[in-house]
């Protein structure tokens, strides 16, 4: 295989890179687009294979769980072998692994095939981020393409309901599926004639594959324990002790990685104080962000009385208002400093968040969805300002492996919305329901409404289906209020972090060993994600620091 050679710091790129984001850009979408696929799907594929509910929450999460699982993985062992190769294999296995989905003919086989989806899209995601920070040298040129990369990768999993109702109006649900074939095939196509190659010539040796293990023995429980926090109070003792039993063996993870010359994950990148302010940003961002969107999501069907395909496109705001919000952030960074659209952004979405704490059961569609996407449209400039600041912070042999955290940063982020805030709205659901009096209804019926929305609408009963919508719409209060919390306290966190720093609010890069980015320190990582904008100076595209000089923003 035949590396490619970088350009300089601040070469600009050229057509061939833009039309090569656009492939890179699609597959990303797919990937996205996985995670919230199923969400109207799911009881038209449990009828038809006869999935129980135990199924239904692994054909749900297996992905999930899988593309947490391996992400780091991934990031690693592009680094090695090359970004481009490990993307063509990952798209390979992507659209094997999307027919085998599509025609399956039993809950088991599903549950197989998303899981093969899950590793699949762990090698597409930091494979795409990484190849980006190849092609795009140049400071403001990286920040549109990170922009637009963020775009597809937040923006994918709010048009995947949207996608997946549409089609499921027309054909049935392995459909689903079936779109990511033709969007792949372009890339196996497409890929080794636009994107460059890439990979570490300073790696040596093989992967430590004690490194592998311990990363995969310490996300999986973790992610599992999270998970069934949303499911019964049953299983809580279950859901902790994975929990506990992961973070242990995290801490066995990080302190090997500390020790290896070349490790699976990079941690030293989390010396520099901007990373360590970012990557718990996004994973709070992620989590109010996800927690919400799933409960309007519900509430537009099954509170608003939508069927799958009004529903997705009344859930298409949503995504419209994240791709706003990252696209724009490149372009606000020019008048303002980053950390202030972060901030205002931010802000915004809180203050969304307020308004919907005040929906109802009955003439509020409009306003939940235009709130939510308002949450979606403030929390886009952390997602895309964010993800280039982990990423520039990276030399460019570790951009795979800077790629991974962020990624991981925002599955735990939204794992942790679904499984909290989901489970305090169902507490909240079925404490009203369990308070009600639905002895006039069969007790199969009753048992079934006191435990979901959707249990209470299988009868037809509209005193029923009444109570379950009001208690389903002050569950939905109960998330946006903590959610709302959780990003007031972003915001006093940002804010006391940032004070007293530099122009823009940003730490200055830490020295490129301590970092441990050897020679090439790249460019300056809040150009990166900001588009060299940051105090609103027109920049020249070579006014980016050298490698190996210490910014001065």
């Amino acid at each position: 295989m035949q590396d490619a050679t970088l350009a300089a710091p601040n070469q600009r790129a050229g057509r061939r890179e833009w039309i090569g984001l656009a492939v890179l850009a699609v597959a990303t979408l797919l990937v996205a687009f996985d995670i919230g696929v199923l969400f109207l799907a799911l009881p038209h594929l449990s009828a038809d294979l006869g999935a129980t509910s135990s199924q239904q929450l692994w054909i749900t999460d297996i992905y999930l769980f899988l593309l947490g699982g391996f992400v780091i993985t991934m990031g690693t062992l592009g680094d090695r072998i090359g970004r481009r190769r490990l993307l063509l294999l990952g798209a390979g296995g992507f659209t094997l692994a999307s027919v085998v989905s599509a025609y399956s003919t039993s809950p088991e086989m599903l549950i197989v095939a998303r899981a093969l989806l899950g590793v699949a899209a762990a090698t597409l995601s930091p494979s795409t981020l990484a190849l980006i920070s190849n092609m795009f040298r140049d400071a403001r040129q990286r920040g549109v393409a990170i922009s637009l990369w963020a775009t597809c990768m937040f923006g994918g999993g709010a048009l995947g309901p949207v996608i997946g109702g549409v089609m499921l109006d027309h054909w049935w649900w392995g459909s689903v599926f079936l779109l990511a074939v033709p969007v792949m095939a372009v890339l196996l196509v497409a890929g080794p004639l636009l994107l460059p190659e890439y990979r570490n010539p300073e790696t040596v040796g093989r992967i430590d594959l004690t490194s592998v293990a311990l990363s995969l023995a310490a996300i999986l429980p973790i992610i599992y324990g999270i998970k069934n926090l949303a499911v019964s109070d049953g299983d809580l003792p279950v859901a902790l002790g994975a929990i506990v039993v992961g973070l242990a063996i995290a801490f066995l993870f990080v302190r090997r990685q500390l020790r290896l010359p070349n490790p699976l994950l990079e941690l030293r990148l989390l010396r520099q104080p901007k990373i360590r302010v970012v990557l718990p940003a996004m994973l709070i961002g992620s989590g109010a962000f996800g927690g919400t969107s799933m409960f309007t999501a519900q509430y537009i069907q099954s509170v608003a009385g939508r069927s799958p395909g009004e529903s997705g496109l009344w859930m298409s705001f949503t995504g419209l208002g994240i791709a706003a919000g990252t696209l724009l952030a490149p372009v606000l960074v020019r008048g303002l400093r980053p950390r202030s659209v972060i901030i205002l952004g931010v802000a915004g979405s809180a203050i969304a968040l307020l308004v919907l704490t005040q929906a109802g059961t009955s003439g509020w569609l409009i306003g939940v969805v235009a709130s939510i996407a308002v949450v979606a449209f403030g929390i886009g400039p952390l997602f895309a300002l964010g993800t280039g600041i982990v990423v520039g912070s990276a030399p460019p042999e570790r951009a795979g492996s800077a790629a991974s955290i962020s990624e991981t940063s925002n599955l735990f982020g939204t794992s942790l919305g679904l499984a909290l805030l989901g489970s305090a709205g169902a507490a909240v659901y079925r404490g009203q329901m369990a308070d009600a009096d639905l002895g006039a209804y069969p007790r199969e019926l009753a048992d079934s409404a006191r435990e979901t929305i959707g249990g209470a609408t299988v009868g037809g009963e509209p005193g029923l289906i009444a109570l379950a919508r009001d208690a389903f719409t002050n569950g939905l209060n109960v998330v946006a209020a903590i959610a709302a919390v959780l990003l007031v306290a972003l915001i006093v966190a940002l804010i006391v972090t940032f004070r007293g720093d530099g122009a823009d609010g940003a730490d200055a890069a830490e020295p490129a060993d301590e970092a441990g980015s050897g020679a090439q320190a790249g460019a300056d990582p809040v150009a990166a994600g900001a588009g060299q904008g940051a105090t609103g100076s027109d920049d020249s595209p070579g006014a980016g620091h050298q490698p190996g000089t210490s910014p001065s923003r």
